[in-house]
């Protein structure tokens, strides 16, 4: 079972139980069929569009998902996202967890949009981190993409990235050549601090450099230090005010945390049209 098919099967569990039961739809819905439709109360970004259809097929394979829609597009508010016809039950029994797969990771898409946005006309691009929610990480960085954002590494496996707490006991430039011996051909980040380190790093050879909690000034400073020795990336602190700022300070990576953990999620409803 890959990642997203167990965040599904998880939230199901979680809202219908081992057994798959809604007591209230059960007690009421018997084999009436029906169209519904889900509606956007609110403009944004969609995400999402294979996890929500993914929850309805898990209760009823027959259930029939249509949209016009692709994950990234644009909608206002009160658009159509989505119609469903089938069983009256299957739609009841997964309106809420569908709703909130949409709704979250819709936000995500969207928040990272704005910041897309707000780096417009620069050479930077954004990108998420590994603040996501537990089980959920492969969704939430496929919505940072549908925003127009980057993926960062998915997980301590896959890229090198040397911070601060690993720098107990000897410089950033041995830890980078430590790192490169241990995996040559493998792209290195190292964390910096103050422009010392970045100095070292430039010396190590770090393919990028990331600037943590740099003020506006410093991260000037580092980018005209760096030149095309390496590629500088910003974290720490950045928001839709200071982004633009950021890039236009010669950063060509900004991470940004608050895309996967803070993004406010977008409303959605669904309504039942017809039952039949």
């Amino acid at each position: 079972m890959g990642a997203v098919d167990k965040a599904i099967e998880e939230a199901l569990l979680e809202d219908l139980g081992a057994g798959f039961e809604d007591i209230t739809t059960g007690a009421l819905i018997k084999d009436e069929r029906a169209s519904a439709r889900i509606v956007a109360n609110g403009p944004g970004v969609i995400a999402g569009l294979g996890a929500a259809p993914a929850v309805f097929g898990r209760i009823d394979p027959d259930l029939s998902w249509e949209t016009t829609l692709a994950n990234g597009d644009a909608f206002e508010s009160g658009a159509i996202t989505a119609t469903l016809s089938g069983s009256l039950g299957a739609i009841l029994s997964g309106e809420r967890t569908a709703l909130n797969f949409l709704a979250h990771l819709s936000g995500i898409a969207t928040l990272t949009g704005q910041f897309v946005e707000a780096v417009s006309g620069t050479a930077a691009e954004i990108l998420d981190t590994r603040k996501t929610t537990p089980g959920l990480r492969h969704l939430e960085k496929a919505a940072v993409v549908a925003g127009g954002g980057l993926n960062h590494r998915f997980g301590l496996y896959d890229a090198i990235l040397i911070k601060d707490n690993h720098l107990v006991g000897r410089d950033l430039a041995e830890a980078v050549r430590a790192v490169r011996s241990a995996h040559p051909g493998k792209q290195i980040e190292g964390e910096v601090d103050t422009l010392e380190q970045l100095h070292q790093a430039l010396a190590a050879g770090a393919d990028i450099v990331l600037l943590d909690n740099m003020d506006i000034a410093t991260i000037r400073q580092a980018t005209a230090a760096a030149k095309d020795r390496t590629i500088i990336e910003v974290s720490g602190g950045g928001d839709l005010d200071n982004v633009g700022p950021i890039a236009r300070a010669g950063a060509k990576r900004i991470s940004i945390g608050a895309l996967t953990q803070s993004a406010p999620p977008v409303d959605f409803s669904l309504a039942v049209d017809e039952i039949g």
